[in-house]
C-alpha cells in the first residue's frame, strides 16, 4: 500500500510530550527509509537564539537522493516576530520537496503562524492535546500494545494511579515493565509490585474505588490521602452518595441516559456512575448517607476524624447483611 504524500508543512502542537515526540519519530523513520537521512535531516531548537536566513535556506534546499528533504524546528511557542514572519513568509510558497515540521507546546490559533499552516491543508495541524484523566487509561492500553504488550483497562488504571498523566513518564513505566515482563501481559500484580508510586493520589481515585465497592482499594487509597484531608474527602464522598442515588433512581425508571442532564455535567463524568449503582441496593445508599451525620459530627467535634471516615468507608463497601454480621 502506498504511503499517503506529505505537505511542505506541518504543525504538531500540544502539551502531550509523547504523542508530539512519536509524531515527529513518524516522519524521520519515513525519510530513514531513503538511506540518505543524514544528508537530509535538519533539526533546530528554536529556543536558542535561531538563525532565521540559515533557517530559510535550509527549507529551500534540495534533497540529495531522496524524495523529500525534513527540516524540524521545534519550541516554536514564542517565537520573535523578527523569526515567525519569514517562516509566515516562507509557508505562503513553500518548498515542494522539503517536509517542515513546526513543533510547538502551545501555539494560539490566531497567530499568524498557525493560520499559515492550517491555511496549507486542514492536515497539517497535527494535535497533540493531552487526552482528560478518564481517558488516560485507554491511551495507555494503546501504548503498552506499541512495546509488544497487551494490558487491562485496570492494569492501566493502576499504572495512571501511580506514574501520573505525563503521556512521556507512562511510556517510560510501560518500556520498563515490558522488559521486565517475560509473559504477554502487564498485570495489575505487575504494576503495584514494579511501579512506585510518584504521583499524589487524587481524591477521585478514592471516590471511585467506594463507589465500585472495591474495599481493599478504597481502604489503600484513603491512607495515602494528604494528612488533615478528611473534611474534603467527606463532602466529595457526600456528593458521590447523592449522584449514585440520582443514578439507581432514574436506572429504576429507565431513564439512565438522563443522569448526566439530571447532574448538569458532561456525560464523560458520569460514565460509570450507573455502573457503580447497581452494585448497591438503594436502601444501602440511603443508609450510608443517613450515617453521614454522625461522620460529621465526629469531624466538627475534633475527634479522631480520620477513623471516623475511615468506618464510614467499611460501612458504605460493606454489604447490609455482612455489616449486621459484624
Amino acid at each position: 500500500m502506498p504511503e499517503a504524500s506529505l505537505l511542505p508543512a506541518y504543525l504538531i502542537v500540544g502539551a502531550d510530550e509523547y504523542k508530539r515526540s512519536h509524531a515527529v519519530e513518524r516522519m524521520k523513520a519515513r525519510l530513514e527509509k531513503s538511506g540518505m537521512a543524514e544528508f537530509n535531516l535538519d533539526e533546530r531548537d528554536m529556543t536558542r537564539d535561531p538563525a532565521i536566513d540559515d533557517i530559510v535556506a535550509s527549507l529551500n534546499t534540495f534533497p540529495m537522493g531522496a524524495d523529500f528533504r525534513l527540516v524540524i524546528l521545534d519550541g516554536c511557542d514564542r517565537l520573535p516576530k523578527t523569526v515567525s514572519e519569514p517562516l509566515v513568509e516562507y509557508l505562503a510558497n513553500p518548498s515542494p520537496t522539503t517536509v517542515c515540521l513546526i513543533v510547538a507546546n502551545t501555539l494560539a490559533k490566531n497567530t499568524r503562524l498557525y493560520k499559515a499552516v492550517a491555511k496549507i491543508d486542514k492536515k497539517a495541524i497535527v494535535d497533540c492535546t493531552p487526552k482528560k484523566a478518564w481517558e488516560m487509561p485507554k491511551q495507555v492500553v494503546s501504548m503498552a500494545r506499541a512495546h509488544g504488550k497487551v494490558m487491562s483497562l485496570a492494569a492501566a488504571e493502576a499504572l495512571v494511579s501511580r506514574a501520573g498523566e505525563a503521556s512521556r513518564m507512562l511510556d517510560n513505566e510501560l518500556k520498563r515493565l515490558s522488559q521486565m515482563i517475560e509473559g504477554p501481559e502487564i498485570t495489575v500484580d505487575d504494576v503495584e509490585r514494579l511501579v512506585m508510586r510518584t504521583a499524589e493520589v487524587k481524591p477521585w481515585d478514592f471516590l471511585n474505588a467506594v463507589s465500585a465497592r472495591d474495599l481493599p482499594r478504597a481502604l489503600e487509597l484513603l491512607a495515602l490521602q494528604p494528612d488533615r484531608s478528611e473534611v474534603r474527602l467527606f463532602s466529595l464522598l457526600v456528593t458521590r452518595l447523592r449522584e449514585l442515588i440520582v443514578a439507581k433512581a432514574l436506572d429504576a425508571r429507565g431513564a439512565g441516559r438522563e443522569l448526566a442532564a439530571t447532574l448538569g455535567v458532561q456525560s464523560w463524568q458520569v460514565k460509570n456512575h450507573l455502573i457503580w449503582a447497581r452494585r448497591y441496593k438503594m436502601a444501602e445508599l440511603v443508609d450510608a448517607l443517613s450515617a453521614a451525620v454522625d461522620v460529621e459530627a465526629a469531624l466538627k467535634g475534633s475527634r479522631d476524624s480520620a477513623l471516623a471516615l475511615r468506618m464510614w468507608v467499611i460501612q458504605i463497601c460493606s454489604p447490609r447483611n455482612e455489616r449486621r454480621a459484624g
